[in-house]
């Protein structure tokens, strides 16, 4: 890693960039800078904040065909973890932030995240289908361990019998475990942990406020002890960075109980593409310029990649290449093993909060 002076520990972005949205922009004079570099000042807020918002909605229909998810409910906007590569940064521009360090400092909560939750799971018109917590950002983010809306929400799908999936990068879904075991007894939950790399050095410059991988791993295990489903996606592959850790990755999972194993590859765009070309820049230097010209290789020539049915897997030979590896993997490491849909027969009988008996 570079040793450059103005890279930023414990951050994933090391700047803001322009919100698209906005009309002005703006940026730090020279003299500014060494004005505050002279006063042994820090010219930008590094601490994390939350903002309390009241939302509409709660629950989010999901319109692209290649996510895997119909619904998704996030308690959370922005993220403290900061994965550098994360296709969220660029909603935060939507709040009028931007998708750099605002994204990974300025956490909007929404307060009235459970009440929302309960409405919806008790309207005469909705009928059940899973709903997937952390579609855009981590329900099991630092804040959650304070606020606790993510426990409150899966109390509220118990209470419902309604079906629910996390995904996260977090151990902290360990805290949960008893509300996690009896969703399992109804077969009402899965768990789908983040896995991006077995390497903690990659993983801290990656993605630097999340679980380290020997508690994710562990994570895995307390879960399949407790016959909790639990899935790995290893997203996104980067090429050269953790594309050769497929096949050891899937066989590390598998040993600890994991079910099945899903990827994407990495997509860098609207604001994500400078941002993570400033990151790779400073972390990665002596290898950034080979990283950024496989990336468009992938994606026909441009960091970006919106189409739909290509933009999660890339395309050509590393793209093929991936793909072969994971299907040997599967094949070696987690054959025979299932992972059952999820039951979504008893919600109706518990619109109004408990079982009806007639």
């Amino acid at each position: 890693m570079s040793n450059a002076q103005d890279y930023i520990k414990g951050r994933g972005a090391q700047r803001n960039v322009s919100n698209r949205f906005d009309a002005n922009s703006h940026e730090f004079r020279d003299d500014f800078l060494n004005y505050c570099a002279a006063e042994g000042d820090d010219f930008e807020e590094r601490k994390t904040t939350t903002i309390d918002t009241f939302a509409k909605t709660i629950v989010n229909k999901v319109v692209s065909p290649d996510v895997g998810m119909e619904y998704s409910l996030n308690p959370y906007q922005g993220c403290e973890h900061g994965c550098i590569y994360c296709y969220a940064r660029n909603s935060h521009e939507y709040w009028g932030y931007s998708a750099g360090l605002d994204f990974e400092q300025k956490i909007l909560v929404k307060r009235n995240a459970v009440e929302l939750l309960e409405k919806k799971l008790r309207s005469k018109s909705w009928d059940a289908v899973p709903i997937v917590l952390s579609g855009n950002t981590d329900c099991y983010q630092p804040i959650e361990k304070q606020l606790q809306i993510t426990r409150k929400l899966l109390q509220t799908f118990l209470k419902y019998r309604h079906p629910v999936a996390i995904i996260t990068k977090n151990a902290l879904v360990q805290r949960d475990l008893d509300i996690l075991k009896e969703l399992a007894q109804d077969n009402l939950i899965t768990v789908n942990l983040s896995i991006t790399s077995l390497s903690e050095e990659t993983r801290r410059i990656l993605e630097p406020r999340t679980a380290s991988i020997k508690k994710r791993l562990e994570t895995i295990e307390k879960l399949a002890e407790a016959n909790i489903p639990v899935s790995v996606m290893m997203a996104p592959i980067i090429p050269s960075i953790n594309s050769h850790e497929i096949m050891p990755l899937v066989k590390e999972i598998a040993n600890r109980g994991a079910l099945s194993v899903g990827y994407t590859i990495v997509r860098l765009n609207g604001a994500i593409g400078g941002i993570f070309t400033d990151w790779i820049k400073k972390t990665m230097p002596d290898r950034a310029e080979k990283v950024l010209n496989q990336i468009e290789n992938i994606h026909g020539g441009s960091l970006n990649d919106s189409r739909f049915g290509t933009r999660m897997k890339g395309e050509g030979e590393f793209a093929n290449q991936v793909k072969q590896q994971f299907k040997i993997a599967r094949k070696l490491y987690l054959k025979n093993r299932e992972r059952k849909p999820l039951n979504c027969d008893l919600h109706e009988q518990y619109k109004d909060g408990q079982m009806k008996l007639f």
